[in-house]
């Protein structure tokens, strides 16, 4: 599904280097992604860009029914990038670029990055359990690494924030 909601900063004196893309959910690698993101985008005077993707909506036999979890979802889906926006503004003093998907996370990720040119860099967290880095790395490493218009960055959800900021 395309674009459901697109919000931009609209400062004036927005910065002017690359955007780094990171897709953004509840896992607890999202937060060492989030942070690397803020500080490479801090270090060189570029901006941030978040990516929520939803889940499709389930077929609902009732019409109302699955309009309404799908507006929920919505709203949640906004609340929670809201809350990570606010997150990047501390850090970086730059409101981020945010978008709302609706879809397969994979494909919405490839989608953007093919859409948004001012996309330099996508930046994900990988999971430190023993079920691997986690499907989306995954997926991306294995099938899309040599199809991508932009490097990914892969950062180990396991990283304090220390070690973040020394490596970003």
């Amino acid at each position: 599904m395309s674009d459901i909601t697109s919000t931009t900063n609209t400062d004036t004196d927005e910065p002017t280097g690359r955007t780094f893309l990171c897709v953004v959910d509840e896992s607890e690698e999202m937060g060492a992604a989030l942070r690397f993101a803020c500080s490479r985008a801090t270090n060189t005077n570029g901006l941030v860009a978040l990516l929520y993707v939803m889940k499709p909506a389930e077929f609902q036999h009732w019409m109302a029914i699955g309009e309404r979890m799908r507006e929920e979802a919505m709203e949640e889906a906004e609340e929670f990038l809201q809350v990570v926006a606010s997150v990047v503004e501390k850090r970086t003093g730059y409101s981020p670029k945010c978008y709302i998907r609706e879809g397969k996370v994979r494909e919405e990720v490839v989608k953007l990055i093919d859409e948004r040119t001012d996309v330099s860099l996508l930046i994900l967290g990988a999971a430190s359990g023993t079920d691997g880095p986690g499907p989306l790395v995954t997926y991306l490493v294995e099938k899309m690494a040599g199809q991508l218009r932009v490097p990914v960055t892969i950062v180990p959800g396991s990283l304090t924030d220390e070690q973040v900021d020394m490596i970003s």
